[in-house]
């Protein structure tokens, strides 16, 4: 039973990727805070949640792409799948064009599930949270086009237009992304104090 300073936090998922790196984290606190107990089968059995009546802080983490085994496979089954009935030129696009971007962008955008944990284990202990936590500054401008347009023709638009006239562009792009953002060329963060 968790203690009156303890925090219950409900991750859902966590037998791998996120989930498992934020359960980690959180059983590895030193000062115990946070309350741990295996509710997967209750929880799945009993779909519906009768606890509105406690004390609850919703957030949304949006982490964009994360390096996890799930990705691997998925671009190894997808780059090896056969697609039958597909078109040559539209098969001939996906694969050549559009597969190796998606893989660039993960490579050059993509955190590890340590990294988000981390930034959740920061949301989780902040008093007053906000709603949507981006973890990825990196990820700030594909974000900030799918909110400027609900419709979601902004951001498709954008990236057919990176993809087929700034492929190049876009590939240095997150080339000099990568080498920024491996942190051996970031400035050593100085406390005040």
């Amino acid at each position: 039973m968790a203690t009156e300073a303890q925090r219950v936090v409900l991750i859902t998922g966590c037998s791998s990727g996120i989930g498992l790196a934020i359960a980690v984290m959180l059983a590895r606190d030193e000062m115990k805070r946070y309350y741990g107990n295996n509710i997967h089968q209750r929880f799945c059995k009993n779909t519906t949640v009768q606890c509105i009546c406690l004390p609850v802080s919703m957030s949304m983490i949006e982490p964009g792409p994360v390096h996890t085994e799930f990705e691997m496979k998925m671009f190894a089954d997808v780059s090896k799948k056969e697609y039958v009935g597909t078109d040559p030129e539209t098969l001939h696009h996906f694969r050549t064009c559009y597969l190796p971007s998606a893989a660039n962008i993960f490579q050059g955008l993509g955190q590890t599930p340590e990294d988000i944990a981390k930034c959740t284990k920061k949301v989780i202990e902040s008093p007053r949270p906000p709603f949507r936590n981006l973890t990825n500054p990196l990820y700030t401008p594909i974000v900030a086009l799918k909110y400027a347009d609900e419709t979601g023709s902004l951001s498709v638009h954008t990236f057919y237009h990176m993809l087929y006239n700034l492929g190049g562009v876009m590939h240095v792009s997150l080339s000099i992304l990568k080498c920024l953002s491996c942190g051996c060329l970031r400035r050593q963060a100085i406390s005040p104090t």
